[in-house]
């Protein structure tokens, strides 16, 4: 599970994280759906596999476990399920994910299963009434807000894939980024990208604290 507030870089985590495992060994399967149900669970997974899904829910599993287990045993592929937006499903879809991962008895998973929300979910899991779930959940990760010295590092690593062979941002707009975003990488993509826009158009080497706080009050309050 990995879990974090809006905009403290999960799904970017996720997709770095998927594109690290051998495709010859892992298969991996994505779904991203605020109002998924049990049956359109079993149906996104098919059609990603290459299969039409069966209309009911209990022959669209059994289908689904089918096809799992060929690809395993044929084609020696781990099936990895990433399922983002997780902290929107509701109780009939999180039960269904844990009777998804018996089998054989409990005695094996047919899939790695990776869920992936913000915070609430994690919370919502430390209720009696899912524990059956959370005792399931071997890893969990949670992605934190950067703190003033990660944002900083941030902003450099960024400008220096961009080619920037010079610091670009004083230290003080440094400090106005860091305040505006509370260290949530996507506001600091944003505040940063405005900020070059603004330099660059009026001819800026140097973005300064003065233009942060310009860029802020002007295109992002």
């Amino acid at each position: 599970m990995v879990t974090g507030d809006c905009g403290t870089g999960k799904t970017t985590t996720i997709r770095r994280y998927t594109q690290t495992l051998d495709p010859s060994k892992f298969k991996v399967l994505y779904l991203s759906d605020s109002k998924l149900t049990p049956r359109h669970f079993y149906r996104g997974l098919l059609e990603q596999l290459g299969f039409e899904s069966k209309f009911y829910r209990g022959d669209a599993k059994r289908q689904l476990h089918r096809e799992i287990e060929l690809m395993r045993g044929i084609q020696h592929l781990q099936p990895v399920v990433v399922v983002d937006e997780a902290h929107l499903l509701d109780r009939e879809m999180l039960e269904e994910v844990r009777f998804l991962l018996n089998m054989n008895m409990d005695a094996e998973s047919p899939m790695a299963l990776i869920l992936v929300g913000q915070s609430e979910l994690w919370d919502r899991l430390q209720l009696q009434a899912y524990a059956a779930i959370r005792q399931r959940i071997d890893l969990q990760c949670k992605l934190t807000h950067f703190d003033r010295a990660d944002t900083e590092a941030y902003i450099k690593q960024h400008l220096g894939y961009a080619g920037a062979d010079h610091d670009i941002f004083s230290d003080q707009a440094i400090d106005d980024i860091y305040r505006f975003s509370s260290g949530a990488a996507r506001l600091i993509n944003k505040v940063c990208t405005h900020c070059l826009m603004y330099g660059a158009q009026n001819s800026h080497r140097i973005i300064d604290d003065r233009m942060v706080k310009r860029v802020i009050e002007g295109e992002l309050s």
